[in-house]
């Protein structure tokens, strides 16, 4: 493994600034290495990533140890992505929930070792009757973080299904009753469910306002963007920016009503859509580019 010199000095500074933008992607783009995975962000002027375990988890703590102090040196924000198997709701206990605790428990382990930023988690059911048991099992899973030192924020993520548990009134309520965890804002799953709504300033800032009211003094917005499909109020697939009507001006503009930072994810399926997003929320002249 090479010395982290060969990265040079810090090129960012650390600590966002009030109302500073982090913005970067929903994959780390390259496992071979965090000297490699750290060198392309900066190559590309991405000061944020999130950490993909939505299929399996692929680093061991070392790695997540090295990574997180390059990160920290260069001003790069992390985040982590549980495995999409890990989520929160079950309307029975046994073995699949079971499972979902230990791989969010193993996630934040990982997130612990390399300081990321929160550990993004899902839900998976249906409403009725679902909030309290969420609240119950994060409840229990956070007494046993607690107990191994992983006690690191988690984000509940908006979802992109109309009658599925996890909508912004969802997350919020969620959030409300537990300090610990953050609402996740993802405008491709929202402007999915509102069939195409965020399309002005005002749908963004409202929905930014509602999480501010719950968020602590000092946590950024985590917020997941992309363009996306749709259809009967569900997401279909993430598109490529400007092939669907999500756009990026009305989120920076929204932004920019609020002095809290923001961590922005980009969920888009190709390195040309990351860039041309970040272009506009960062207010760059070509377009960013990432994996």
């Amino acid at each position: 493994m090479r010395d982290r010199t060969t990265l040079g000095a810090p090129r960012f500074a650390y600590a966002p600034a009030l109302g500073a933008i982090h913005y970067g992607p929903a994959r780390m783009p390259s496992r071979e290495s965090p000297e490699q995975a750290i060198e392309i962000l900066l190559s590309r002027a991405l000061t944020a990533c999130e950490i993909d375990f939505e299929g399996r988890f692929w680093m061991d703590y070392e790695f997540a140890e090295r990574l997180g102090l390059l990160a920290r040196e260069n001003g790069v924000v992390l985040s982590v992505h549980a495995p999409l198997a890990g989520f929160m709701g079950h309307a029975e206990r046994g073995k699949k929930l079971n499972m979902a605790v230990g791989m969010l428990d193993h996630s934040a382990g990982i997130a612990a070792a390399c300081g990321a930023e929160l550990v993004v988690f899902l839900l998976n059911r249906t409403r009725e009757a679902a909030i309290d048991s969420v609240v119950e099992q994060l409840a229990e899973l956070r007494a046993r973080l607690e107990q191994k030192g992983r006690a690191v924020p988690f984000g509940v993520e908006v979802m992109g299904r109309v009658r599925d548990l996890g909508s912004l009134e969802d997350v919020v309520a969620i959030s409300s009753r537990l300090g610990w965890v953050r609402p996740v804002l993802d405008f491709a799953h929202m402007h999915a469910t509102s069939d195409g709504a965020f399309t002005d300033v005002d749908a963004f800032a409202s929905a930014l306002e509602a999480v501010d009211d719950v968020l602590e003094p000092d946590a950024p917005f985590h917020i997941h963007f992309s363009d996306i499909a749709y259809a009967n109020r569900n997401e279909t697939k993430h598109l490529s920016y400007g092939e669907g009507t999500l756009r990026a001006e009305p989120l920076r503009d929204a932004l920019a009503r609020f002095s809290r930072p923001a961590t922005v994810i980009s969920e888009s399926p190709d390195e040309a859509s990351t860039g041309e997003i970040g272009a506009v929320l960062l207010g760059t002249s070509s377009a960013r580019r990432s994996s």
